[in-house]
C-alpha cells in the first residue's frame, strides 16, 4: 500500500489517542449524538449489559434503560458477537461484514430468507426460531451480515429477533466504513487484525485496507488513517482520575502483538484477556491499572498496585456510580 516512510509514535501518544476518541479522558454531553460517537467501533454486549457499561464510561447521564435509547439498536455483529449501535449505522455492521466469496454470501442471504419467511412479521426467541425452522438456533447468527435481523436481549432471557428490510448501502462502501472505524479507534492496525476483530475473511480485510491505500499513513508494522495523524501527534490531555470498562470494551478489545502496548507486563495480560469470560479493565489516571468484575450489584476490583487515596476514591466514585438498576446501592469490594 505505497512506499511512504513509516511515522513513529511512541506508546503513550497512540494510549492517549486511543482513549481520546473513545471519549475515555472527558465524558461526551448527553445525546443521541454522542451516543453514536460512543457507539463508533460498536458496543460489545456478549455481557449482560456490557454495553451500558461502555456507553456510562464515555457519556454523562446514562442511566439503567440508556441501552435501549431510540437513536441505538442491537444486532449480531463483529464476530457474530451481540453488539449494540447506532440505528444509522446498522448497515456498516451488518452489510459491511457480507462475505464475498458465492458461498458465505449465499449463506447468509439465503439464512436470512428462510429467517423472514419463517417468522412472517414475528418476533421470537432465537432458539424457537431456529427450532421451528429445522436448524441449530445458532445457525441463525450468519443471517446478520444480510442487514436483515435485529435483536433485543436484556441479559436474562434468549435474545429476541426479528427481521427488517436491508439497509440500501452498498456492501462493499460498508466494509470500508468499518474498516475505517477500526482504523480509528484501534489503530495503528493491520489488516489481520481489522480481519479477527470484524470476524470476516483475511482476503476481504486486505481488500478494504487496500481500498484505503490512499488516506492511510503507515506506522510500524501497522496503518492509521491520514487524517488521524495530527490526532496522534498532539499534546494528550489530561486522563480521567478513573474509568471501569467491561468484558469486551473497545479499548482492550485487541489481540496477539496489540494488547503489548496497553499492558507491557505479560502476566498482567494474562489476567486480563483470559482464557475465559474477560473482567473488566480498571481505568487510572489512563492506564490500565487493574481489573474488576461483578456479580448483580456486588463488585470486586483487584489493583495491580498500590493506589493512593485519591486513586481509591476515584474508583469507588465510579463503581458507586454505575448504572445497574438496583434497589439499592453497589457493594464494593477490594481485592
Amino acid at each position: 500500500m505505497g512506499s511512504a516512510a513509516r511515522l513513529a509514535l511512541s506508546r503513550a501518544r497512540i494510549v492517549a489517542f486511543r482513549r481520546g476518541v473513545n471519549a475515555l479522558d472527558r465524558r461526551l454531553p448527553w445525546g443521541a449524538e454522542s451516543l453514536r460517537a460512543a457507539a463508533w467501533a460498536g458496543l460489545q454486549d456478549s455481557s449482560p449489559r456490557a454495553a451500558l457499561l461502555s456507553l456510562h464510561a464515555r457519556v454523562e447521564g446514562v442511566r439503567a434503560d440508556s441501552w435501549e435509547h431510540p437513536s441505538l439498536v442491537q444486532l449480531w455483529g463483529p464476530r457474530f458477537s451481540d453488539y449494540v449501535i447506532a440505528a444509522e449505522d446498522h448497515a456498516v455492521f451488518s452489510l459491511g461484514r457480507l462475505p464475498e466469496a458465492a458461498r458465505g454470501r449465499l449463506r447468509a442471504l439465503d439464512t436470512a430468507r428462510r429467517l423472514r419467511e419463517f417468522l412472517g412479521g414475528r418476533r421470537m426467541p432465537f432458539g424457537e426460531a431456529g427450532r421451528g425452522m429445522g436448524v441449530v438456533p445458532n445457525s441463525l447468527r450468519y443471517a446478520a451480515p444480510a442487514g436483515t435481523v435485529l435483536l433485543r436481549w436484556d441479559g436474562a432471557r434468549q435474545p429476541v429477533i426479528w427481521t427488517v428490510e436491508a439497509p440500501a448501502a452498498d456492501p462493499r462502501a460498508s466494509r470500508l466504513e468499518l474498516a475505517r472505524r477500526y482504523l480509528h479507534v484501534f489503530g495503528p492496525a493491520t489488516a489481520a487484525g481489522f480481519a479477527r476483530w470484524a470476524g470476516i475473511g483475511a482476503a476481504e480485510a486486505r481488500g478494504a485496507f487496500a481500498g484505503l491505500a490512499g488516506s492511510l499513513t503507515p506506522v510500524g508494522e501497522g496503518w492509521i488513517l491520514s487524517a488521524d495523524e495530527d490526532g496522534f501527534r498532539a499534546p494528550a490531555g489530561p486522563a480521567a482520575p478513573a474509568r471501569l470498562l467491561p468484558a469486551g470494551d473497545a479499548f482492550y478489545l485487541l489481540w496477539g502483538a496489540d494488547r503489548e502496548a496497553l499492558v507491557a507486563d505479560a502476566g498482567r495480560r494474562a489476567g486480563l484477556w483470559t482464557s475465559r469470560v474477560w473482567p473488566g479493565a480498571l481505568l487510572v489516571n489512563g492506564e490500565v491499572a487493574g481489573t474488576w468484575r461483578r456479580a448483580g450489584g456486588d463488585v470486586t476490583i483487584a489493583a495491580w498496585r498500590r493506589l493512593s487515596a485519591g486513586e481509591r476514591e476515584a474508583v469507588e466514585r465510579e463503581a458507586l456510580a454505575l448504572p445497574l438498576g438496583l434497589a439499592g446501592p453497589v457493594a464494593l469490594r477490594w481485592e
